[in-house]
């Protein structure tokens, strides 16, 4: 029995020396964990030293007193959006609309963000609930959806004055969407739509306007035009009638020149005679076949009497 026992007891102390070497290994390994630590980029550590706020770490490596000093809070310095959930909220003149929107943030003071606040997410979150509720208090439904911009705007104004003490700043706020009730959107649909029906009956009204002025200025351009042509087209005629009548005149006068100069030539009397009673003959003749029944002059034989006084005329107009 006792050298049994001998044997047990030195394979015990065997197994203490090994399990006491694995018990310092795990302590060196748990000291090296908690001493050496590794900070991401855009990130920071918040580090306590026995519940009391020491240091912020920023990105890198770092060594910590083990036991003594603590991570207490790890906070991500990249703007951070957060949905703001839907709520009902009254408009000035009372009607209830559902409006939501997306609020972004970013960490400037770690310290303050871990000490400030408890949850500064949900202290922004409900923060930009409230202010938007009195925002939207200020104003009719008609303008909710045309002054998002001014809305938004004086939301980040409130919220970063608000939000200032906790280390954060407040970057944007986005209106989502405004839901008014289903009764006010039918209402709004039905004035939109005879909105723009009045806008089409305007239009085609302008159109129909534009088209008899364009009418009315083409049928003015077209009558100027015509009257224009008519009046070149009778001043041309004028002067070629004027023309016409100034060239007649002056054969006519050439044509009485020639026969004055002819008559004055020898034989000349003699050869206007002939001519004179060969008219005579001529028209008689054309008399003669226009009709059956003719006034005849009494001395109708006497063709010579006839030329004679012919004759005497002419030399009347010689004088």
């Amino acid at each position: 029995m006792i050298p049994n026992t001998t044997y047990i007891l030195a394979s015990l102390g065997n197994y203490s020396g090994e399990i006491i070497a694995g018990v310092i290994i795990i302590f060196l390994l748990v000291t090296i964990v908690k001493t050496a630590r590794i900070v991401p980029q855009r990130e920071t550590f918040v580090v306590e030293r026995l519940g009391k706020y020491n240091k912020t770490l920023g990105a890198g490596f770092h060594f910590l007193i083990p036991f003594v000093d603590k991570i207490s809070y790890k906070h991500s310095l990249k703007e951070i959006a957060m949905d703001v959930p839907p709520q009902n909220c009254i408009t000035k003149d009372n009607i209830a609309i559902e409006v939501d929107g997306v609020l972004y943030m970013q960490v400037l003071d770690p310290k303050k963000a871990s000490y400030g606040i408890d949850n500064y997410f949900y202290a922004a979150t409900q923060l930009a609930q409230t202010t938007l509720r009195s925002e939207i208090g200020k104003l009719e439904l008609d303008r909710t959806f045309e002054e998002r911009d001014k809305i938004n705007s004086h939301l980040i104004e409130a919220l970063d004055k608000a939000t200032d003490p906790w280390g954060i700043k407040i970057t944007r706020y986005e209106i989502a969407n405004i839901t008014p009730p289903q009764t006010v959107t039918e209402a709004l649909e039905k004035q939109m739509r005879a909105e723009r029906e009045r806008r089409a009956v305007v239009a085609h009204s302008e159109g129909e306007r534009e088209a008899q002025i364009n009418i009315a200025e083409g049928f003015k351009q077209d009558v100027i035009k015509r009257s224009e042509a008519e009046k070149a087209k009778q001043i041309n005629e004028a002067e070629g009638k004027a023309r016409e009548i100034e060239l007649l005149a002056e054969a006519t006068s050439a044509s009485i020149s020639q026969v004055g100069e002819a008559i004055n030539s020898p034989g000349g009397t003699n050869a206007v005679n002939l001519r004179i009673a060969e008219q005579y003959v001529t028209e008689f003749g054309k008399l003669a076949k226009e009709g059956n029944t003719m006034i005849l002059p009494a001395n109708l034989a006497d063709i010579g009497g006839t030329v004679a006084g012919l004759t005497k005329v002419l030399e009347q107009v010689k004088k």
